[in-house]
Formats: structure tokens, sequence, C-alpha cells
């Protein structure tokens, strides 16, 4: 046996003698917070359908009265959720140091109702920092009744690099050198993602030395790059030829450098 209806002046929550404009503002506060296209409620869908048939009972009273109520009720729900926005969406993406050099495309994984996820292809600017929330507009929850889209929130991490070391917008590279180019200075190569960049070793470098290259971090769209700070490393052969012994033989012979003085 099917359930009594319930009195509609309960469902929409006004008095017997409420007037129409407070029966259609009861309506419009009710309709905004159970329909199905905006609620995630269990039962609005059902509840929704309660409000509506109420508020069909309650305009057929009014339209009694003096006073003749003016357009039906479809008009006003369709006003009324005409043009709502869509909601936005949030997520978290992990890019390589390479793309923050140099931006590029990523594939993000974006979780949709029901359990289904959403693939979107999105750009990452270069100068993008670890950390860094990036909106896409119009790729969230699409509208309401053909209300514009809700944006994409995209919060972005850097993967770890083999070589490279991000910390904001600052990079710290180590730079394997010889030891005559740390005795004598040399200008040796760096291999960057955005390209090769040239650093001066100042003549009578130790390993663990930092030099800074100012600007050379990651770029930034809205200010100052980053710096690159260059720590040298002095790499000695594994394994030395006839000549190279003779040349570092003659060398402690004639040196009377002692580091463990220095």
């Amino acid at each position: 046996m099917a359930a009594a209806a319930r009195d509609p002046y309960e469902v929409l929550g006004v008095p017997r003698s409420a007037g129409r404009e407070e029966i259609q503002r009861a309506y419009r506060r009710l309709a905004r917070r159970h329909h199905p296209d905006v609620s995630a409620e269990p039962g609005a869908e059902e509840r929704f359908k309660e409000i509506n048939a109420a508020y069909r009972v309650l305009v057929a009273r009014a339209q009694k009265r003096p006073e003749r109520y003016r357009g039906g009720m479809d008009d006003l729900s369709g006003g009324l959720f005409r043009g709502a926005r869509g909601a936005d969406l949030r997520a978290e993406v992990t890019v390589g140091v390479e793309v923050a050099f140099i931006g590029g495309r990523q594939r993000v994984t974006v979780g949709g109702p029901a359990g289904r996820p959403r693939q979107y292809d999105v750009h990452v600017p270069a100068g993008v920092a670890d950390g860094e929330r990036l909106r896409l507009p119009g790729r969230g929850e699409p509208g309401v009744r053909g209300g514009a889209a809700g944006d994409l929130l995209l919060e972005v991490h850097l993967a770890p690099h083999p070589h490279l070391k991000v910390a904001g917008r600052d990079v710290r590279v180590a730079v394997p050198i010889s030891p005559w180019e740390a005795a004598l200075g040399a200008a040796v190569p760096i291999g960057l993602p955005g390209g090769d960049v040239r650093l001066d070793v100042p003549a009578g470098s130790s390993s663990g030395r930092r030099v800074r290259m100012p600007g050379h971090g990651l770029p930034n769209p809205r200010g100052a790059p980053g710096d690159l700070f260059a720590e040298l490393r002095i790499v000695v052969p594994a394994s030395l030829t006839p000549g190279e012994r003779a040349l570092y033989g003659s060398l402690a012979r004639e040196s009377t450098f002692d580091p463990r003085q220095a």
C-alpha cells in the first residue's frame, strides 16, 4: 500500500496563510538544494519530485486568490536553474623537471561520477614550480541547463631528476671536472633541459666549490627566473696512459703543494 502524500504546506515548510511570494521563495530554496542535477544527497530526486508536487498544489490554490499567479511552475523551474555554473574539479599532477623548464603536454586523470575517471590532455606552461596550482578554465564539471563549465584546478609536483635538484626556482647540479680544469680554470658545458649553458670554472677550484649562475634556474613567467648552483667535483682518470703517468709523476716531484696543510 502506497504511503499517503504529505501535506504540501509541510513539504515546503510554509504556513497555511503563506502568500504566493512566500511559497515561491520556499520552493526556490528547496529546489536549489534538492535538484538532482546539483545535489548528491541520497533521495534527492524523490525529494525534488515531492517538492514540485507540493508546489503545484499550492500554486493552484494561490490562483484562486484575488491576485492571480503569473507564470507556470515550469517557467519558474527553468529560470531557477538556467545558467548554473558547473563545479570545479581538483587533482594533482606530477611532471618531470624537463617540463618545468620548457613546458609540455601532460595526461591528467581525474575522478569522475560513479567512480569513472576522466582523462585530460593539458598543457603545462614553462616555469611551473613544485606545489604551484594551475587553473584550467572550462575543464571542470559541465554546467547545469546550459551554464558555464567549472574549472580544473591542478596542483603540480616535480618528479625527482637524476642530476638536477630543484628548490623553489633554484636548481642545483653536480659538475664533474678534471684536475687540470680545476687547477687552471676552464669553460665547461652544463646540460639543462632548456639547452646547454657554459660554466666558467675559476682557476684553483677544489671539489665541493659552488659556483652561482644567476638566471639559469627555472624560468618564471611572472618575474625573475631562479639561479643555477653548480657544485664542482674533481674526477681523476681511472687508468693512466704512460704519458699521463709521467706527467703526474713530474708534477708530484715539482709541486710543493700539500692539500693536508692547505
